[in-house]
């Protein structure tokens, strides 16, 4: 199929059909870019020890944070993408995508060198004080040889998110199996053919990074795509960087203040665990819950990012029955997939089980402690689709400070104070922090109906009036 038929395409298939047709390749896209950390720490867990699981864990609120202007980048201007492609305009299309590539290169040279000279502070704020030496210098080791090939992995992301909004969604989910195939072959043979443990799994995830990055660029070399990439076009235009940017700020924001949950997370437990063995522990058990959260959570990810395509073209055709249409099936579905990740998580021995892929059977003490916080901090899980659809439907449709509302009412306004305030009151403080987190599930989703029933309300008006 051309890109042009995939364009018409989003106008006129069943809903029903296109969500599916977009979700599983952004799925599988959208699982393998989060599956480099996984894969890691598979490796690492198994192979390499508790001392080494916290390191991971210690490099994962930055790796969050890079993630966060990637996205800011990314899923901003595709969701102009696909408004343009709606109203037809191919010009406005190809200075959208090339001011993308335009962005993700003058992060190279922003982010990276901060962060660089600032490692030890970092990682400090990181929880990094409290655990052993040896979790320290392996965290330090992996941000010094990943930090300046993320241009690689911005460069992909934001390239398979245009993809997406063009309609091309097997392209989009290659250029995200490249790189994961790279990162499983080339993971195991540095960290244990040569020897070279967590410095191997980051040389590992910088050549993958480079061989998806290459792989998407030649999706537009080849001129297959609905919109061109054309080297003219990679500048700043006002028109369009303030929209993808305000577009753009409400996930951004969301995994900003997922880095910060993260830090937040492994610094109350460095702070309040009684001794260095501890926080190591709970930290390395933390790096669980993360793994473990990106595989469970991941056919939601790959729902919401199939749904934006569809709610932005839809929206921009002004076809507002089929937006409506869109959103009440995509929450059905994203609810279905949290009901199953909460099961898995919750109900003995599953947790056990889910534990075990990043624990090896050398450490019982730790494989028990990770299944036990696994079923305290995700038994509300299932309740979380109304504001992921929400969040994406806004997003896409160009409210982005609803978008940004949305996005940050279950991780600033409420995660992070329970996370400082809940150890205060409860004898058990490692108990207390994990349960700060389905308890935000909770108060998030009833606050996400208020602004949802304004917009169904406007919604139905609308159709009335072209019926």
């Amino acid at each position: 199929m051309s890109g042009n038929d995939n364009v018409e395409e989003l106008a006129s298939a069943p809903v029903g059909r296109l969500i599916l047709k977009y979700s599983w390749p952004a799925l599988v896209a959208m699982a393998l870019n989060a599956l480099y950390s996984v894969v890691d720490r598979f490796y690492i867990g198994q192979g390499c020890g508790e001392d080494a699981m916290a390191a991971l864990t210690l490099t994962f609120p930055v790796m969050m944070l890079f993630g966060a202007f990637g996205v800011f980048i990314g899923a901003g201007h595709a969701a102009v993408l696909s408004i343009k492609l709606g109203e037809n305009d191919r010009v406005a299309c190809e200075k959208i995508l090339g001011e993308l590539v335009f962005f993700k290169l003058l992060f190279f040279f922003v982010l990276p060198p901060i962060v660089f000279f600032n490692l030890d502070a970092v990682l400090g704020w990181c929880g990094g004080g409290k655990v052993t030496p040896a979790a320290f210098a392996g965290a330090k080791t992996y941000l010094q040889i990943v930090l300046f090939s993320h241009v690689f992995s911005h460069l992909a992301f934001g390239l398979s998110a245009a993809m997406r909004a063009e309609g091309s969604a097997v392209p989009s989910m290659n250029c995200m199996i490249v790189g994961f195939g790279a990162n499983m072959l080339l993971d195991p043979l540095f960290i244990f053919g040569f020897k070279m443990g967590v410095a191997g799994a980051a040389i590992a995830t910088n050549a993958a990074m480079a061989a998806s990055c290459f792989w998407a660029l030649a999706h537009y070399w080849r001129g297959k795509s609905a919109v061109r990439l054309r080297w003219r076009r990679i500048w700043v235009y006002r028109e369009f960087a303030w929209r993808a940017s305000t577009i753009g700020f409400a996930p951004f924001l969301q995994n900003l203040l997922g880095a910060a949950i993260n830090m937040s997370l492994a610094a109350a437990f460095a702070l309040w665990s009684p001794d260095e063995k501890t926080a190591t522990m709970q930290i390395a058990s933390l790096g669980v819950f993360q793994g473990v959260l990106i595989l469970t959570l991941m056919p939601m990810l790959g729902a919401q990012q199939g749904l934006q395509p569809i709610f932005g073209y839809n929206w921009g055709a002004r076809n507002f029955a089929r937006v409506k249409e869109t959103f009440v099936l995509g929450f059905w579905v994203t609810t279905a997939i949290c009901v199953v990740a909460t099961v898995v998580q919750v109900v003995p021995p599953l947790p056990t089980w889910l534990a075990r892929i990043f624990v090896g059977a050398d450490n019982p003490a730790l494989l028990a402690t990770a299944a036990r916080d696994l079923q305290v901090s995700n038994c509300m899980i299932w309740t979380i689709g109304v504001n992921v659809v929400a969040t994406t439907y806004f997003q896409s449709i160009g409210h982005p400070w609803t978008a940004v509302f949305l996005s940050t009412l279950r991780q600033g306004l409420c995660l992070l104070p329970c996370i400082w305030i809940l150890p205060h009151f409860m004898e058990n403080h490692v108990v207390a922090i994990w349960l700060s987190l389905p308890i935000s599930d909770v108060v998030c989703q009833l606050a996400t109906l208020v602004p949802l029933r304004s917009q169904f309300r406007f919604l139905g008006k609308v159709r009335r009036r072209r019926d």
